[in-house]
């Protein structure tokens, strides 16, 4: 694990399984429709047992689909976690989604703060089967990190980048180094 401080917030990359989270709230690289048939979001799914699905089709009933960069939020089921934050992120290719990425890791942010919670833990959000470059990710998921505290007050004292590979890990790594050492 590799960690820095931003005023109070630490903020954190580990190695490690996103359903097997403590904190307060994690972060679902969802698609728009909130189905949860693929990578980060069929294991949350699975982790957090049948509320998660049920929740998120009542969500995209009432509310229509996800746009890209934006969220949603049901309970944390069975996980660990009390509230899981589904957020659309973009698909490499489809146009400005570095944009779309920011909104993504903004936008989970700013409802973390809206739910009060202490604690968050991203995924690395379109960086899997959406094609997004892992480098790039993290390069604006710090910066992310960085514009929101400039811009709100916020409550949250742990923020963790939680990446299931070690390869995905050292990527990271490298990143919060280059941008905070």
């Amino acid at each position: 694990m590799k960690s820095v401080k931003n005023g109070k917030t630490q903020v954190e990359i580990a190695q490690c399984d996103i359903t097997k989270e403590h904190t307060d709230a994690i972060v679902n690289a969802a698609n728009s429709h909130l189905e949860h048939g693929g990578g980060v979001a069929l294991a949350i799914s699975k982790a957090g047992g049948p509320i998660i699905n049920k929740e998120s089709r009542k969500y995209v009933k009432n509310h229509g689909t996800v746009p890209t960069g934006e969220v949603a939020v049901t309970s944390g089921g069975d996980l660990q976690a009390r509230y899981v934050i589904h957020t659309v992120g973009p698909i490499w290719g489809e146009g400005d989604e570095d944009k779309k990425l920011y909104n993504a890791f903004y936008n989970s942010l700013a409802k973390a703060d809206d739910l009060g919670v202490k604690s968050i833990s991203f995924p690395a959000v379109s960086s899997g089967i959406y094609g997004f470059p892992k480098e790039r990710c993290a390069k604006i998921f710090f910066e992310t990190i960085e514009h929101y505290f400039k811009e709100n007050e916020s409550d949250l004292e742990l923020i963790r980048m939680c990446l299931y590979s070690k390869s995905d890990y050292e990527i990271f790594k490298k990143v919060m180094e280059e941008r905070f050492e």
